[in-house]
């Protein structure tokens, strides 16, 4: 079984939380991280931050300029906060309103951690989660995609259920778009990794029709 990744920012610190991501068995890669602290799928980043390093981003405002960029990046976007608040200056209802105005505003699920081993676990489990649908980590940000084949990779890893690796798999199945939408579930089937079940769920979203405006 293949090893949960992480890509972890370059300037992490913490060396409890790498040992303990260690002792997990995670493989870490450092990277210059355009958000966020930790990319552990195509859609989950996380943004880390201690219970004193939460409040003073409030009281400066950073805390939302970060948010909105994760926000941006990512489709779900995690705030994962460390620590208890017996230490803090500002009122917790403050702290409770911040909380529901990045879940509602940002769409930031919120992750609380009392303690840099709990963070580690917590990072492991969500990555292993995450990575057992292969949706593998990708640095967001860094690289555009400037050929064809990067393009159609990026369209249908945006998939739920196709990470990057299985994008690669069915475009060179199908060699374009248009073939990936016209095969039936049985062909997508023949794919390698695609079971019946997600092969169906495949073949729902690409053929689905739009329903927004009935709604």
């Amino acid at each position: 079984m293949q090893k949960p990744r992480v890509i972890i920012d370059h300037r992490e610190r913490n060396l409890d939380i790498i040992t303990g991501l260690e002792k997990h068995d995670i493989e870490m890669t450092f990277a210059q991280l355009p958000v966020g602290d930790y990319i552990i799928s195509d859609r989950i980043c996380i943004e880390r931050k201690t219970m004193p390093d939460l409040e003073n981003s409030i009281i400066d405002s950073r805390l939302f300029d970060q948010v909105a960029r994760l926000h941006a990046s990512f489709s779900k976007p995690i705030l994962l906060i460390e620590g208890d608040e017996s230490a803090l200056r500002l009122n917790r209802n403050v702290i409770l309103g911040t909380i529901a105005r990045l879940y509602i505003d940002y769409n930031i699920q919120v992750v609380r951690t009392l303690s840099p081993a709990d963070t580690a676990y917590s990072i492991y489990r969500l990555a292993d989660h995450e990575q057992s649908e292969d949706r593998q980590p990708r640095l967001m940000g860094l690289k555009k995609a400037h050929t064809n084949y990067q393009w159609q990779v990026l369209i249908l890893s945006s998939i739920p259920g196709i990470g990057t690796k299985l994008a690669q798999k069915l475009i060179e199945r199908f060699k374009t778009i248009r073939g990936v939408v016209s095969a039936d579930i049985e062909d997508l089937e023949g794919v390698d990794k695609i079971g019946k079940k997600k092969a169906q769920r495949i073949y729902e979203i690409l053929n689905a029709e739009f329903e927004g405006a009935n709604r």
